[in-house]
């Protein structure tokens, strides 16, 4: 539905600048939206790529496992429905240290592997659980 959304601003936004004989004006604009889009891109890649290779070596190297088991007994209040040693809780640890340094971008892969861990846990796939409802409200508050 949104692709049709997209695509019914783009043709309207085509017309009127026909209409208006401003069309150059459109597409100079439409180059220069693309020309911020991978300059954006390409600055976030550098930093994407560093933090989430350290999230994978800490992963690797058990750090990940043990900050899981120094934080059980707040994550398994918070969650009880989700087992101590399932990976979901590693990564749903790994997501809430992200956004607690502040790297939102590099957040957003980890947050969603967490999903998906928990969505296999889930009873009822497709519709939320109570772990995936609490952790999209402390997703959504940065903490």
């Amino acid at each position: 539905m949104l692709n049709y959304i997209w695509l019914a601003l783009v043709l309207l936004a085509v017309a009127i600048g026909g209409w208006n004989d401003r069309l150059k004006d459109v597409t100079g604009g439409a180059l220069d939206g693309a020309k911020t889009a991978v300059t954006i891109a390409l600055g976030l890649i550098g930093i994407m790529a560093l933090w989430l290779g350290l999230m994978r070596l800490a992963e690797r190297a058990g750090l990940v496992q043990r900050i899981a088991y120094g934080l059980r007994p707040l994550m398994q209040r918070l969650f009880p429905e989700v087992p101590p040693d399932h990976p979901a809780m590693g990564s749903m640890l790994m997501n809430m240290a992200a956004n607690m340094l502040g790297l939102g971008n590099a957040a957003t892969p980890l947050g969603l592997r967490a999903m998906r861990d928990l969505e296999s846990l889930n009873p009822r796939p497709g519709v939320a659980s109570n772990a995936m409802c609490t952790f999209l409200a402390i997703n959504t508050s940065s903490v």
